[in-house]
């Protein structure tokens, strides 16, 4: 039952991603992908914030969380996508670019992640 709950949460946290990315590649149209930084820092913070609230603060079902962090969670970050679109750069020359995707998304997503289990714990 869990791995359909994962399974469901997932498919949400696929279509939120799809949406907040394409929503922000409009927004901001250019080399640099801000859609794919957004929703890495964005879920990066979330799962912070839901880790240190279901594990430190609040008893909650095992079910229930591993379907927010793995599933929706789990789905609305992407390494991968990050992970493609830096080899894209570098593949066209836009080394600056790349490097600056790697430094930004890296470094942004370690503090979001922080961030999100310090409020989570200071609530």
């Amino acid at each position: 039952m869990r791995v359909m709950w994962i399974g469901l949460a997932g498919a949400f946290g696929a279509i939120a991603r799809y949406g907040l990315d394409g929503w922000i590649a409009r927004a901001r149209p250019g080399a640099f992908p801000w859609g794919t930084l957004a929703v890495n820092v964005a879920g990066s913070f979330a799962l912070g914030l839901v880790f240190a609230l279901t594990t430190e603060r609040f008893i909650v079902n095992p079910t229930v969380r591993a379907a927010v962090m793995i599933g929706f969670l789990g789905a609305f970050t992407t390494f991968s996508t990050f992970s493609l679109e830096t080899m894209r750069l570098l593949e066209d020359g836009a080394v600056g670019i790349a490097l600056t995707n790697i430094s930004a998304s890296v470094g942004a997503a370690l503090a979001a992640v922080y961030a999100g289990t310090w409020l989570g714990r200071a609530l």
